[in-house]
Formats: structure tokens, sequence, C-alpha cells
């Protein structure tokens, strides 16, 4: 295979049967971690993501190059153009799996198994072989043979019922967060089963499904339902049980206040001009707080629409009292502290327009080491010759 790559999984190799989001996000952020990720598409059109689009990347003669969205999530990867559903490709594809540690696929329940590339059948050429599938409901239940997509698992998750105005339709995250956090935890649960393999010297067989996911991630929410016995409702963007946590008004737009705790309620009336409010009994504990939201928030409405949102944000920082902007994406990639961090990567790509691919890297710092592979999104099947060479079939 390839040269050593950088990161805490140089050395490991992965193979990617995995299309979309979940199954190419988790092996983007295993490449920014070092890993070898060898991406096997189609044939001609590859991802399908390739397609979604405008925007898409022009080239350097003013043409297609490929779509924002594949952009997103295949950075650090090798591409191999080959057709599995041929005897010849799954030949191809086995002889890979056989070198490889970590094979990932979202491809709906039993999809590969009918061509021999199933976790059964691939763990005896290669028992050490940790094989993760990701899809929309997991290997058992009554869902299983369901196909999965995010807006879908968003509302079944109860995400949606607790987005949103709480006077509108519920909403959906303004990101693909089933596929991302899925994703993300497949990424986790790659390097859990990477780590146990060190003891057992045996692969696995890792089960994502992107409702599990949604489920998991209801966090604190679920847990308020399965106290109280009561759903927790859509409240816009202010907290169930932290008060003030929302937008303001200000006399130029909104700002966001976010008091964790009494203590940063009373700065922020002293910045409002009106301390005696952090002793009233109504409002002086959190408890409090949320109990009376009602009149509170009113009231503190009235006073932040006495300022604008610079003031406040420099009253508010020298006061210690968090609070923020909400940022447009052109905002964010000015920000300082976005670009200090190394956020954005710029990737070299003999075929861009301008020579260079935009990407955003995987938020990890590991010993100063930001979690970003050097290698650009490829082509489909840029590197098919090379990888065949290296397996000996070329």
């Amino acid at each position: 295979m390839s040269g050593p790559q950088k990161g805490p999984l140089a050395g490991v190799r992965v193979l990617e049967l995995a299309r979309i989001l979940a199954g190419p996000w988790s092996c983007q952020i295993l490449a920014d971690l070092g890993a070898e990720v060898i991406k096997v598409e189609q044939p001609g059109a590859g991802d399908d993501t390739r397609g979604w689009g405008p925007p898409f990347m022009e080239d350097k003669d003013g043409g297609r190059l490929t779509s924002s969205y594949n952009l997103a999530c295949n950075r650090g990867k090798r591409s191999i153009a080959v057709d599995f559903a041929t005897p010849e490709g799954q030949r191809i594809i086995k002889k890979l799996a056989a070198r490889s540690d970590v094979l990932v696929e979202n491809f709906k329940f039993g999809g590969l198994k009918k061509y021999g590339l199933d976790y059964e059948s691939l763990s005896k050429d290669n028992p050490r072989l940790i094989y993760c599938s990701i899809t929309g409901f997991g290997q058992d239940g009554p869902y299983k043979t369901r196909a999965g997509y995010d807006l879908l698992v968003q509302g079944m998750g109860g995400i949606m019922d607790i987005t949103g105005d709480p006077k509108g339709e519920p909403t959906r995250l303004g990101v693909a967060f089933a596929d991302v956090f899925t994703g993300t935890y497949s990424a986790l649960a790659i390097t859990a089963a990477l780590k146990e393999r060190e003891h057992t010297g045996k692969g696995a067989q890792i089960d994502m499904a992107l409702m599990d996911t949604m489920v998991g991630v209801l966090a604190n929410q679920a847990t308020y339902y399965l106290v109280s016995g009561q759903p927790p409702v859509r409240m816009g963007n202010a907290h169930a049980s932290v008060v003030p946590y929302q937008t303001f008004p200000t006399t130029d737009g909104w700002m966001l206040i976010a008091c964790g705790n009494d203590g940063q309620f009373a700065k922020m009336m002293q910045v409002l001009g009106d301390p005696a409010m952090a002793d009233d009994e109504r409002y002086k504990t959190n408890a409090g707080r949320v109990v009376n939201r009602e009149t509170l928030i009113p009231r503190l409405f009235e006073l932040t629409k006495k300022l604008s949102k610079q003031e406040l944000a420099e009253k508010f920082e020298e006061a210690g009292v968090p609070a923020g902007p909400i940022n447009t994406l052109r905002e964010v990639f000015d920000d300082p502290q976005v670009k200090a961090r190394g956020m954005r990567v710029d990737l070299p790509h003999p075929d861009a327009k301008g020579g260079m691919l935009p990407g955003v890297r995987t938020p990890i710092t590991i010993n100063g080491r930001r979690a970003a592979a050097d290698r650009a999104p490829p082509k489909v099947g840029e590197h098919t010759q090379e990888v065949l060479r290296e397996i000996g079939e070329a």
C-alpha cells in the first residue's frame, strides 16, 4: 500500500464501500487521524454526492470538478473505480479487504451479502477485519430493512419535535446531523475496536444506526422526559432548564446571552442597569428564573433593546458575561478564533481552479497537531491503477 501516514492511526488501512455522508464522514475522520483510506466508487459517476449541486468546484478550464458536498467528506482518501456487481470487481474488493484493517459500508441491510462482501464472508479470509455497517435502523429490529434518510430519522428520533419556534412547525437541524453524528460515532467505535483487537487478535462487526444515534444525542432532553414523564416542548432559542439562555434584541439586530449561573446573571443585570433584579427572590436563582421566565424575559428584552450588539458585546466581555453574535458563515470563516485554530484547510489540487480545494478540518488537536489529512479529495478512480499495482492486479 502507500507510504507512512502522519497521525495516531498511521499504518491503519481502511476500505470504504460507502457513499453520501455518514460512511464517508467516518472515513474522513479516520484519514484526518492518519489512516490510509481507499474509497471504492462506481466507474463513471462515482459517489452520488459528486452530482449534488450546485454549487460545484470549477476546474482550471472552467468546467465542473466536483460538488461542494463531495468536498465536505472525502479529504485524505484515494479513489478506485470498481464495479463490485461484477465477479471481477468482487474479486478485487475481496483482495483489498483481506489486506485491510477496517471496512466501512452504508448499504441497506443485507445489501452486500449477495456479492459475498458481507462481514461473515470477508472475515473468513481476514479474521482481524473490523467491519462497520452503517444503516438507517441497524441490523435487527422491525425497521431493519427500511432505507434511512437523515430527514426521516431526525423526525422519527424526536429531535425535530424539540427544535424550532413553539408556534411553528417542527424543524430539522440545518446540517444532516443524523449522518454527521453517526459518522462521528462510527469513527469512535472503529478506534475502540482497533484497541480491543490488540488484546484479542480478532476483528469485530460494528452495527451503527442513524436512528440509534438520533435517540442517543437527545442527551438532557431525553432524561428530562424520562425523569419527569413529560416530553419537552419546542422553545425556539430558549433553554428548558437555564434562564436567561437565548437570543435577545438590540438596536441593530439579535445577539446571544447564555448565563449559566447566578453570578453571571447578577453581572448581566449590572451591565443592563437594573441590579435590583438580581436580588429579586423571583429571579435570584436559576430555578426561580426558569419558573418566572414569562415575567423576566420581557423585562430583559426592554433593557437589551437600548444598546447595540457591539455595545452589549463589549460590556458583557468586560463583565465576564457569556454573550456573542449570531454569525453568518462568511463571518464564521473570517472570525479570528476560527482562523487561529486553523479550521479551514486548503489543499493543492492540479485540476482545481486556482490550484486549491477548500475544506474544514476534523476538530481534533493532539499534541498540537490539528487533524487534517494533506491529500485533497480525489477524482473518481484517480488512484485505481496505483492501488491495483499495490495488490498485484496491474
